[in-house]
């Protein structure tokens, strides 16, 4: 398996490993932002998990021994991005003033779960 993959529109190389990194990091550093509260404990303890499980996922896929280990994989990073924008939408609503990060956040999130679903229907 390979960690480029090609933008169809523009044939440009994007590097999905570390585009899912810099995700993870992302929300880690929004995750340390947010103010701890009794309502936000337990969504920031969600979306760090979630969100840190996109990227690690994937490159469980990119290093999978089958077939279908790595759609097996990659599913596991489709439904890790959308659990994420759950959370997102949550944390939105618990906190009015972030969101704009929320959704910027959520916009990648989404993002990543199409790259994915798009990836796990070529590799049928």
């Amino acid at each position: 398996m390979t960690n480029q993959i090609k933008n169809p529109k523009s044939q440009k190389q994007y590097n999905l490993g570390e585009r899912t990194a810099v995700f993870g990091e992302n929300i880690i550093e929004f995750a340390i932002a947010l103010p701890e509260t009794n309502v936000n404990k337990p969504l920031i303890n969600q979306i760090v998990r979630s969100g840190s499980s996109v990227g690690a996922n994937y490159m469980e896929a990119d290093g999978a021994e089958s077939k279908k280990d790595f759609r097996h994989k990659i599913s596991l990073s489709k439904k890790e991005s959308k659990e994420t924008m759950y959370w997102l939408r949550m944390i939105a609503r618990a906190n009015p003033t972030k969101k704009d990060i929320c959704r910027k956040l959520w916009q990648e999130a989404h993002e990543l779960a199409l790259i994915f679903a798009a990836i796990a229907r070529q590799k049928n």
